[in-house]
């Protein structure tokens, strides 16, 4: 496992993290002893960075991640989300009774003093113009509750708003194969200001593991069941907003780059590690073997120009219609 520099923090953190929203909620049944399997898998094979939110399984991510903790001797980083448990998205649940209770929540199931870093979870774009909010989390760092804050953000405006108040140290945003346009303007800036960067839905909630098919089922209780207009959250979240036929078909145009003794997910967890804007990229996992497969990723070749250029041609020839102005 590599290591980067998370932003302004200073931590050193993996290359490849570990996203814990499968373990929690949202991706079909995954058991308990999958998912501590899973975790620790994920510090055997030098994982140090796990992503959670206090909204996974109404806190079921944060918990299992508090029993790693327990169970492990050796240091990680942990980093949640808050905002997201408001019964309605309003500008006016950001509030400080609200993020605090909602932090003060994620502290006890994470069984700690102060949370390592608290990222505002996807709130409404108007969020971003009240500096208020923003001194809320500052009071939080000045009291201890929290260490760092940055934000999840579902579109590239969004996160070049997030940067401009100087306590944000990191952005989460989607980035993949599927969505290449937070690389155009986003990243400089990102990098300019020395924001660390959380590449999440990198392989576009499954496609880009090239295991889908036309007649592939998913569980009542998946959210590419049920989310595939985006009925429950934004529709960007569920395959990266891409239709899911379309996805498909790029997918077999990106098949034949896949080298020997690799698969299409490593090859596109790999992709996303050319952009040394990214500090780190959080695949989900519910088990060993794709907590292990995800860890090896890292270990790939870089990959050539042609084959960046390969993904870019992809892109505007059969996505970017779909999602570029829209995220």
């Amino acid at each position: 496992m590599k290591y980067r520099t998370f932003g302004r923090t200073g931590w050193q953190v993996s290359e490849v993290g570990f996203g814990a929203w499968a373990i929690g909620a949202d991706w079909g049944n995954v058991s308990e002893e999958d998912a501590m399997a899973a975790l620790h898998t994920a510090l055997d094979k030098g994982i140090n960075f796990f992503d959670t939110a206090d909204v996974y399984g109404d806190g079921r991510s944060e918990r299992l991640i508090a029993r790693l903790r327990r169970e492990r001797s050796e240091p990680f980083y942990v980093v949640t989300k808050a905002g997201r448990r408001l019964p309605q998205q309003t500008v006016e649940g950001y509030n400080a009774e609200n993020l605090n209770r909602f932090v003060d929540r994620s502290l006890k199931n994470l069984e700690t003093d102060s949370l390592d870093l608290v990222q505002l979870h996807c709130p409404p774009t108007e969020v971003y113009y009240r500096p208020e909010v923003f001194q809320i989390l500052d009071d939080m760092v000045a009291a201890g509750k929290i260490k760092h804050y940055g934000v999840s953000v579902e579109k590239v405006e969004e996160a070049l708003k997030a940067i401009e108040f100087p306590g944000v140290k990191s952005v989460q945003i989607i980035f993949n194969m599927f969505r290449l346009r937070p690389a155009e303007l986003f990243f400089p800036e990102a990098i300019r200001r020395n924001v660390a960067i959380l590449a999440r839905v990198p392989l576009a909630s499954g496609l880009l593991t090239g295991k889908m098919t036309r007649s592939s089922e998913f569980a009542a209780n998946d959210h590419r069941h049920y989310n595939r207009q985006g009925e429950k959250f934004d529709m960007g979240e569920t395959f990266s907003g891409v239709d899911f036929e379309t996805g498909l078909a790029a997918v077999e145009r990106i098949r034949p780059m896949v080298p020997a003794n690799a698969t299409m997910a490593q090859l596109a967890l790999r992709w996303i590690l050319m952009f040394d804007a990214v500090s780190t990229v959080i695949p989900g996992a519910k088990n060993v073997q794709q907590t292990a497969d995800n860890a090896a990723a890292a270990d790939l070749p870089p990959l050539t120009t042609a084959q960046m250029a390969e993904v870019q041609a992809i892109y505007d020839e059969m996505i970017r219609a779909q999602v570029h102005q829209r995220w």
